[in-house]
């Protein structure tokens, strides 16, 4: 209807009386208006939809509702000063009886068989399989148990628990030497120490480094760490991570520097800086490359110069490697003048005899072992506790389902 009257109203029907056209035009828009009615309706309840109030489809005015008031919090307690915050409990310390559990597992497998039995022939084949596959070395093996035959011969022993009591004891004394870090160079005492660490690629000397730093960072010691390993792109990050977490200062070069000149500067810094101890660490190498060998004794050259002075030199092996370690052992011993060994990943290899055959064979102490992976599971080591924990004689944790 609106748009046949709209089509007839502006086609200019003009023969049709005023009164017709007015009436005609008044019919259209209140038509219109009336079809706008439900859009204007709908669009009102659209719009108090999304205002979250209920449409309304009278035009009366609506009271604005009562605001509430905001919720109060709660007052807070007073502060407790002498109530200490809720902390987890201390992480246990790393102990050899847990350490060693793998390689006691293997001697305790090996000498089942001379249990309850007077010894024979049998128990010294028994003994001699078990140390061998501890990695004790074949001569320092063979030397023990001639040490051992002798003792029971003497002292009359006939009973196996005897006669591994006689070993413990045998070993304890073999294990006695000077283990002490040295905090400065004999006749040097006015220099800055360096701790040199050196050994093959993949032993753990970067994090060795870090566990030492934060050793004696704790203590209370300046420490420099010098990043003489500038061929491995990740050392000097890697160093960086252990320098901010003990509170050291890191000093490095770019990579593929002279490692010599890195170390030298990290003692000079170490020295204007009144620190305590550098502790450098250096390229993993093969100990069957000259030309590297060569150039580490040139680094140990340098870092023994003034105003530095080489206090210790401490070779990394990761015990998993086993006899293998003995060689590496003999080559930087030469090159380095290697004054003790920092034995890593103890707690992860049944090889823990292999300190016996290092001691043996070079003259060289053990210092340091790897218990674990925290910072705190770098430890001394302690003779007593090691053996015990090997032969399972004291000391031993208690398994709730057994070893």
């Amino acid at each position: 209807m609106i748009f046949i009257g709209a089509i007839l109203l502006f086609l200019g029907i003009g023969d049709l009386p005023d009164a017709w056209r007015i009436g005609l035009i008044l019919i259209i828009v209140a038509m219109v208006a009336l079809m706008t009615v439900p859009f204007v309706q709908r669009s009102r309840q659209r719009r108090a939809a999304a205002a979250g109030s209920p449409a309304r489809s009278d035009p009366s005015p609506v009271a604005d509702p009562p605001v509430a008031d905001p919720p109060v919090a709660p007052a807070a307690a007073p502060a407790q000063a002498s109530v200490p915050p809720v902390t987890e409990p201390d992480r246990a310390p790393a102990t050899f009886a847990a350490g060693l559990a793998s390689s006691r597992r293997t001697l305790r497998d090996r000498l089942a068989s001379i249990r309850g039995r007077t010894p024979d022939a049998e128990t010294w084949e028994s003994f001699e399989e078990a140390l061998l596959g501890a990695d004790v070395g074949v001569s320092t093996t063979m030397a023990t148990l001639d040490r051992l035959r002798r003792t029971a011969a003497e002292a009359g022993i006939t009973e196996p628990d005897d006669l591994m009591r006689a070993l413990g004891d045998q070993m304890r004394e073999v294990l006695d030497a000077d283990r002490a870090l040295a905090t400065s160079a004999p006749g040097r005492d006015g220099a800055t120490a360096v701790w040199l660490f050196v050994g093959v690629n993949g032993v753990g000397k970067t994090t060795t480094i870090g566990k030492v730093g934060h050793r004696l960072s704790s203590s209370g010691q300046r420490v420099v760490m010098a990043a003489g390993d500038t061929f491995r792109a990740a050392a000097a990050s890697q160093l960086q991570t252990w320098a901010d977490r003990c509170g050291a200062e890191l000093i490095s070069g770019s990579s593929g520097a002279d490692p010599s000149s890195v170390v030298h500067d990290a003692i000079s810094a170490a020295a204007a800086r009144s620190a305590d101890v550098v502790l450098a660490d250096t390229a993993g190498r093969l100990q069957t490359r000259k030309n590297l060998m060569d150039e580490l004794a040139k680094v140990r050259r340098v870092a023994d110069r003034e105003p530095g002075a080489v206090a210790e030199t401490l070779l990394v092996i990761d015990a998993t490697t086993g006899q293998n370690g003995l060689s590496q052992a003999r080559a930087f011993a030469e090159a380095t003048d290697v004054t003790g060994v920092v034995l890593t990943k103890l707690d992860g290899s049944a090889k823990g005899g292999i300190v016996f055959a290092i001691e043996a064979e070079l003259g060289l102490p053990v210092k340091l072992v790897g218990l674990g992976e925290h910072a705190e599971d770098l430890v001394d080591f302690d003779p007593d506790s090691y053996v015990d924990a090997l032969l399972g004689v004291a000391g031993e944790p208690q398994p709730s389902g057994g070893e």
